[in-house]
């Protein structure tokens, strides 16, 4: 469990007011101290997280959140970044005091909430201070969302509130990246070019997921680098249910491989497990229609030290000014912060998203169509200005 990636775990977030009890909460939840607790309003500034597994649920991360009430000018950039954790979220608890009567706030963060469709809880908690309160009840009940009563002192309403959290039908909404692609016994071929881009002494996390989700499924893996790919292919005794390359040879391994035999890429295997993969593939016949002067954003939910021939800010680059003869500029977002000002760019083109949620990038596609800009992906751009998209192997369930 404790192995198991962030990115493949539920998000439960923590939401509402100054001193409501969020961080006693959560040390109650994981019976750890894990936020600071205090009587001084505001005692948590940003959002800190725990990993932990609730049953049936599995394994979670509990988020814990500064408070959406506080006006000062440093508080309204701690609410933002309260905010920003919603577009992360699987699961909200909105936390109110016992005696708290105005809700106004708490209505807002609701209907905010309720836009992302995400399953919600209402915990009244210092419920050692008043039992129950007329107004929660009525905000819980006319927006039929469930109610518990907690007191994170006196240790009440602790495993209701986990054993609610248990019961939400929250489909897990990432598949593994292979599901409905091999069964057991399935030969498999995965590509990993080992060269100044790869990371000393490991594989790149895709690959490393392709290569237990293989194994996960009782098939069999073959791993080789891309020079010694048509060697590889002469000692099959049978032919390999799927080629999996990285996308930097994607068009060398596609010209090498029998026309009969299907070829994809991790970066693509990573959209259609995390986003809409037909909308990223649609979007990049965009890159036809650049012009010179066109700003391109490379973006990228995870921070990494840049390598020699880095695949985001100098292959993508290149190719595509390669392929387009344009002159286009590029700028690059890296980590949890997806740019604010995206109308700038007549395309956004995103990493494998192997270190954010299906839930965090699905938001990034939303944010992105709200202001009209085609995103793509890494992969599926390559593919295309490599020539070889239409030959691809991307949605499993229609091609």
């Amino acid at each position: 469990m404790k192995e198991t990636p962030v990115a493949q775990r539920i998000r439960i977030s923590f939401l509402g007011k100054q001193n409501v009890g969020k961080s006693s909460l959560i040390n109650a939840i994981s019976n750890q101290n894990l936020s600071i607790v205090s009587d001084v309003p505001g005692t948590t500034t940003d959002p800190v997280s725990k990993t932990m597994e609730i049953l049936p649920l599995g394994p979670v991360v509990l988020t814990d959140t500064a408070g959406i009430d506080d006006n000062s000018k440093l508080g309204n950039l701690r609410i933002e970044k309260t905010i920003d954790i919603i577009n992360k979220t699987d699961i909200a608890i909105i936390v109110i005091a016992s005696d708290d009567t105005d809700l106004s706030i708490e209505k807002e963060l609701l209907k905010n909430i309720k836009s992302h469709k995400i399953p919600v809880i209402v915990v009244s908690n210092k419920s050692d201070i008043l039992k129950s309160n007329k107004e929660i009840t009525e905000f819980a009940e006319g927006e039929n969302i469930p109610l518990i009563y907690t007191s994170s002192i006196e240790k009440v309403g602790i495993e209701e509130l986990k054993e609610k959290l248990g019961k939400i039908d929250i489909k897990q909404k990432e598949n593994t990246l292979l599901d409905g692609i091999i069964e057991k016994g399935d030969l498999v071929i995965l590509v990993t070019p080992i060269d100044e881009s790869a990371p000393k002494g490991r594989l790149i996390l895709p690959q490393t997921i392709a290569i237990r989700d293989v194994l996960d499924k009782s098939a069999i893996c073959i791993c080789t680098q891309h020079t010694e790919y048509e060697n590889a292919l002469k000692l099959l005794e049978k032919d390999p249910k799927i080629i999996i390359t990285d996308s930097q040879v994607f068009k060398y391994i596609k010209d090498k491989t029998p026309a009969k035999l299907p070829v994809t890429s991790f970066s693509i295997l990573m959209a259609r497990q995390k986003s809409d993969i037909d909308k990223l593939v649609k979007n990049a016949e965009i890159i036809d229609q650049l012009k010179d002067g066109d700003c391109i954003l490379i973006a990228e939910a995870c921070t990494h030290h840049q390598q020699k021939n880095d695949i985001g800010t100098v292959q993508i680059p290149e190719k595509l000014k390669k392929y387009t003869g344009k002159n286009l500029y590029f700028e690059k977002s890296t980590g949890n912060t997806f740019s604010k000002n995206l109308s700038k760019y007549a395309l956004i083109i995103h990493c494998g998203a192997c270190m954010i949620s299906r839930t965090q990038m699905l938001y990034r596609q939303q944010e992105a169509e709200s202001v009209d800009v085609p995103m793509s992906n890494y992969g599926v751009v390559l593919a295309k200005a490599s020539g070889i998209l239409s030959d691809i192997k991307y949605n499993f369930e229609k091609n």
